[in-house]
């Protein structure tokens, strides 16, 4: 179950903050377990790198590539070089994402455009330019977006971030009932709080905790399930909406998060 042999999967954001698995360098090599051949993508040498060192060491097939998903053509050269190495494209995974705080006054306008661009913009450009490869194959297109576009928070918003991840909400519908009888597929996979680098490597020093040790116990405790999720969580999600077994699944959302969206407040 759930093989993706002979697939050709793009994978954006491939790479990790720092030492672990983050959700799209677990996503990538849990694809090329199950038979794809990785297209992997990231801003960062060393972190696309990595991922695809994992991958061939283990006998799969992957090809790292550089690319800013904020610019069109960056993500239309990417696109053209995994079809010219693999003959074609199947699944699309948009992971690229990050959050900045701030509510409607205290946000800068410049750090509002870059999350927009960041989380959304980016996965526009993706199914924008990808489209065309994934409708000969009837591919399949995941998106990720997050619980906070479902809950908000009072203490510490996230203006520019809800908003986004909400939009990928509406991106993924719309781009899932235009395609529909293509057979081209369109889901999203909304993670709540996980423990990835992000956690050690960024939250940390953004949240002014004083240790990653207190911040883990605190976004543990918030967790009905009593922890946090983690890469592969996310990562088995995307796999099976891409896989053949959720081949009359589109247009809806698949939420990891440990029953947080699901609790009172």
């Amino acid at each position: 179950m759930l093989r993706l042999d002979g697939k050709v999967a793009f994978v954006t954001g491939a790479g990790s903050a720092g030492p672990g698995w983050g959700n799209g360098k677990a996503t990538a090599v849990l694809m090329a377990r199950q038979g794809a051949k990785v297209f992997a993508l990231d801003n960062r040498a060393e972190a696309v790198e990595e991922t695809v060192g994992i991958i061939r060491a283990e006998g799969g097939v992957a090809m790292g590539h550089l690319a800013d998903v904020t610019a069109s053509g960056d993500v239309a050269a990417a696109v053209a070089a995994c079809v010219a190495a693999y003959g074609g494209l199947d699944i699309l995974v948009n992971n690229v994402g990050g959050s900045f705080p701030g509510g409607a006054e205290s946000l800068a306008e410049r750090d509002w455009e870059a999350q927009i661009d960041f989380n959304l913009r980016s996965a526009f450009l993706c199914c924008k330019h990808a489209m065309p490869h994934l409708r000969e194959r009837r591919g399949a297109i995941v998106n990720l977006s997050s619980i906070a576009a479902l809950r908000m928070s009072a203490d510490r918003p996230h203006i520019a971030y809800s908003a986004s991840k909400y939009g990928i909400l509406a991106l993924t519908k719309s781009v899932a009932m235009e395609q529909a009888r293509a057979g081209i597929r369109c889901n999203t996979v909304v993670p709540g709080l996980m423990h990835t680098p992000l956690v050690e490597n960024r939250l940390v020093r953004q949240l002014g905790a004083n240790d990653a040790a207190q911040l883990i116990a605190k976004r543990n405790a918030q967790v009905p399930m009593g922890q946090m999720g983690d890469a592969w969580d996310i990562a088995h999600a995307v796999l099976f909406l891409a896989s053949a077994e959720a081949k009359h699944i589109t247009g809806t959302e698949l939420v990891v998060d440990g029953g947080m969206s699901a609790a009172m407040p």
